[in-house]
């Protein structure tokens, strides 16, 4: 039986138009900055932007009436897919013709900063033109609320297709009933939070240009900064705190941070996930400042940095390499786990944790009940669904499965079994963090499969599984 037919195609090209406009868009965005300090490198961010904005006309016209069917879920994540492979190619594109990149390099350049990662192939980042470290910023700050996600909060109309392609991209909190609505909440709450980070970071003493792109890069949890040794090059622990709060804010759920002035901070406090996340940094922190003899300021910003998934850092990459293994092994669970669900935050996700291992006690607490007992799963009061806990399990197997590919790829290519293990974990969970194997030495091969982890990460595996079963069943005849 075949699941994919030309009609499902015609959907998808024709809903993928707009987005490849989008992403046209944003591809010019930067001239701003390439005009403020003279680089005069406009013909690098032109040609991909028309590349992606003539295309997308092209099909939004061409497929505009060819079905009368409506969009499905299965549509959507092949459109989210197509769409955040398509922005990192032609990303890509801009890097290679203003740097003269390899091509492979630029494409990873710009996955993984699309995609929250932050690992970069360039070798020294401080010679880049300005217009590229900002474009690196932007497509970052993009990529945390989503590719998929921005394109439609701004473009597109209410409706059934807003609504699937906003599913498409693991998002299900709704601020507002409305998902139009929904996102313009989300982005006006992203928006104000990324003026306080730039008005902070102005204050600390950074100057304009850094301010900038280091608060798009923070709170939208990328980690990819515009200084070879990350936020550690501005020695300011003012700066850190800084870097601190704004990590948090971007691993906090947005439906907390809407209800925050309703409650009066209450909502915030009550969230069960963000009590998680900073009782966990707490004893964290805590327990391996005395297991260890790491400065405490950098501790603590690496183990926030972990569990938020920004993979920004104040440590250098050989540096941790140093670190005891214990303290290693705690960073690396902590990459596992994540922050909250409808934030900007890579890795499982909290309330997948929870919801496993409430599924796991409720199951020890049936074996011990009597016989023929239901012992119900509740979170925040409410019942969880069996088919939620299944769920939660399957993909927390499958997210393994993964790292378990990644990690044994590294190691039949060389590398030591520790830090691929911890790679594996950072570009699986688009964590960023790093103990010194991934940069532009690495085998084609292995850049490969990091993109491939990169995408299913931020996609949460299942939408690009769809759109391969998809690809294959199209030339299965």
């Amino acid at each position: 039986m075949r699941y994919i037919t030309k009609t499902d195609l015609v959907i998808v090209a024709s809903n993928s138009g707009l987005l490849m406009i989008g992403i046209g868009v944003m591809c010019l965005i930067p001239l701003i900055f390439d005009l403020i300090y003279f680089e005069f490198d406009i013909i690098s961010f032109l040609i991909p932007s028309a590349i992606s904005i003539l295309l997308g006309i092209g099909f939004s016209k061409y497929f505009e009436n060819k079905t009368k069917k409506k969009i499905r879920l299965k549509h959507g994540m092949m459109i989210s897919s197509f769409a955040w492979l398509w922005a990192s190619l032609i990303g890509g594109l801009v890097f290679m013709l203003a740097t003269h990149m390899p091509l492979l390099d630029a494409v990873f350049e710009s996955m993984s900063a699309l995609t929250g990662t932050g690992i970069t192939m360039f070798e020294d980042v401080e010679i880049l033109p300005h217009s590229i470290l900002f474009f690196r910023a932007l497509e970052q700050w993009i990529g945390g609320l989503g590719v998929v996600v921005m394109v439609v909060s701004v473009l597109t109309k209410p409706g059934s297709v807003s609504s699937k392609l906003y599913n498409s991209e693991a998002r299900e909190e709704r601020i507002k009933p409305s998902v139009k609505t929904t996102l313009k909440m989300t982005l006006q709450i992203y928006t104000i939070y990324t003026i306080l980070g730039i008005v902070l970071y102005l204050l600390a003493g950074m100057p304009a240009f850094d301010s900038l792109c280091n608060t798009f890069s923070i709170i939208s949890t990328g980690g990819m900064s515009i200084k070879n040794a990350n936020m550690g090059f501005y020695q300011d622990d003012l700066i850190y705190f800084i870097s601190i709060v704004l990590m948090i804010l971007g691993a906090t759920s947005f439906l907390v941070h809407y209800k925050v002035i309703k409650t009066r901070g209450k909502s915030l406090i009550e969230d069960l996930q963000f009590k998680i996340i900073i009782c966990v940094i707490a004893f964290v922190t805590v327990m391996l400042y005395f297991l260890s003899n790491i400065v405490p300021i950098d501790l603590l910003f690496t183990v926030v940095s972990a569990i938020t998934t920004t993979g920004a850092s104040v440590a250098a990459p050989l540096t941790m390499a140093r670190w005891p293994s214990f303290v290693i092994i705690c960073i690396m669970c902590l990459m596992l786990t994540g922050g909250s669900n409808g934030s900007t935050v890579g890795a499982i996700k909290l309330v997948r944790m929870i919801t496993f291992f409430k599924g796991i006690y409720r199951h020890i607490r049936e074996i011990l009940s009597p016989e023929g007992r239901v012992v119900p799963v509740k979170l925040h009061g409410h019942k969880i669904p069996e088919k939620a806990i299944a769920q939660s399990g399957n993909f927390i197997t499958l997210y393994m499965m993964f790292i378990m590919f990644t990690w044994a790829l590294f190691c039949l290519f060389g590398y030591d079994p520790f830090r691929s293990l911890f790679a594996a974990m950072s570009l699986q969970g688009n964590n960023g963090l790093e103990l010194g194997i991934i940069n532009y030495t690495l085998h084609p091969v292995l850049k490969i499969v990091s993109m491939f982890d990169m995408w299913t990460g931020r996609l949460e595996i299942y939408p690009v599984l769809i759109t391969i079963r998809a690809f294959f069943e199209i030339f299965k005849r």
